[in-house]
């Protein structure tokens, strides 16, 4: 079997796309969803039938490794939301397809900038896996726009931003930053890949702002449902053969089980994130008029210091967002976590149920300081009614305060 051709680019609507990407003739033969193509061995007729894969292993069915028609579909259809990309890698997790990628452009003597706000595995795996390797990383303020021109030294190869972070939720000149790099201060290539998980393509294109690269953890707003593991890269024709060439040599690969739950969740993104959205926004803005709120990180709340980007660059925000207390300390939050009725403590975000989790930023970032007067909450909001939400949240807010004296 050989592997359909992409589907040209749509004008369609985003949630008509949604429906209809990865579905091209040969994905399903007159079935709605792909078929679930589990394998490992891949069988030819004849010699000349194999030596003719060997010349062209990504052109159809090779080896289990190579990706089946299931895989390909979720390929094609994340590939097809980023206007100029030449193609995605699919990963075991949103850690590996990162990591990966700066390995894809990255060896011995380079230097890697990377935003402060960033992920905490990513800036593990910078500190404790590239320096093994003999690469350089200096972390800068997320907000540093072009300014990010100063940092640029001829050994630098990559610049990493996540865009918002997902703590602190500063919302990064990604434009500025991309020019900056495209100029090659140094005359050498400088690749920038951008952490795209809060935003998911439907909200940010990272790709058309000037990045090389756009990643997501697949685990969050696509699967949608956090049932499955898995991260998506997607690069420009510039970056796409080196991207693939690290992909088959490390040795990544996903399950066909679980790619088709992922390109599932994938057909109901646009109307989730509508809903997380509205969601969020009205429990941000009642989180604001708190007493017990000191303050609330919403990119697009019009009191967040970085809305103005947020408005230029993203066409819209999802269900993930922070708010500080304005006393106390970690502890004295289980007052407030442990008896949530609607809310889960746990770690990720964007699957249909709602999230809270107390996070800290003292210990974690190393080239700016957010003083905050009390503990950090981040929330996920999922499927259920916002106002349900809300009351469980003043419930707890109650039993927050009421560990203080008035």
């Amino acid at each position: 079997m050989r592997r359909p051709a992409p589907q040209a680019p749509s004008t369609d609507a985003i949630s008509t796309q949604l429906v209809h990407a990865g579905r091209a003739p040969g994905y399903a033969d007159g079935i709605v969803n792909p078929p679930v193509w589990r394998a490992s061995t891949i069988l030819f007729n004849t010699l000349a039938d194999l030596d003719a894969a060997i010349k062209a292993p990504d052109a159809g069915l090779y080896y289990g490794r190579r990706g089946t028609p299931g895989i390909w579909a979720l390929e094609d259809a994340i590939t097809g939301l980023e206007p100029g990309a030449a193609g995605t890698k699919l990963f075991p997790s949103g850690v590996a397809a990162i990591t990966t990628a700066l390995l894809a452009v990255v060896q011995s003597g380079d230097d890697v900038l990377i935003t402060d706000s960033a992920y905490e595995p990513s800036r593990l795996f910078a500190d404790q896996f590239l320096a093994r390797m003999g690469v350089t990383t200096r972390y800068f303020d997320p907000g540093i726009g072009a300014d990010i021109a100063a940092l640029i030294q001829p050994n630098t190869a990559a610049i990493l931003l996540e865009s918002p972070g997902s703590l602190s939720f500063e919302v990064q000149d990604i434009p500025a930053i991309t020019a900056v790099a495209r100029a090659r201060p140094h005359g050498r290539e400088i690749v920038t890949m951008l952490d795209n998980t809060w935003a998911t393509a439907l909200r940010l294109q990272p790709l058309a702002l000037g990045c090389d690269i756009t990643l997501q953890a697949l685990t969050k707003y696509v699967v949608g449902h956090s049932d499955v593991m898995m991260g998506a890269a997607t690069a420009t024709p510039a970056l796409w053969p080196r991207l693939k060439a690290a992909y088959y040599r490390l040795g990544h690969n996903v399950s066909p089980d679980d790619a088709a739950l992922a390109l599932r969740g994938l057909r109901t993104l646009a109307v989730r994130l509508d809903k997380q959205e509205a969601s969020a926004l009205a429990i941000a803005r009642w989180l604001q008029s708190h007493p017990a709120v000191d303050r609330v990180w919403h990119p697009a709340l019009p009191s967040h210091p970085s809305h103005a980007l947020w408005a230029r660059d993203f066409s819209g925000s999802t269900g993930l967002f922070a708010f500080v207390l304005k006393q106390g300390s970690r502890p004295q939050t289980a007052a407030l976590l442990d008896g949530l009725a609607h809310f889960g403590i746990g770690f990720s975000w964007g699957g249909y149920e709602s999230l809270a989790l107390p996070v800290e930023l003292t210990g974690i970032r190393t080239a700016t300081e957010t003083p905050v007067p009390g503990p950090i909450v981040r929330l996920s909001i999922g499927l259920e009614d916002p106002n349900d939400l809300i009351a469980d949240l003043e419930a707890g807010l109650t039993r927050y305060e009421a560990q203080f004296p008035k």
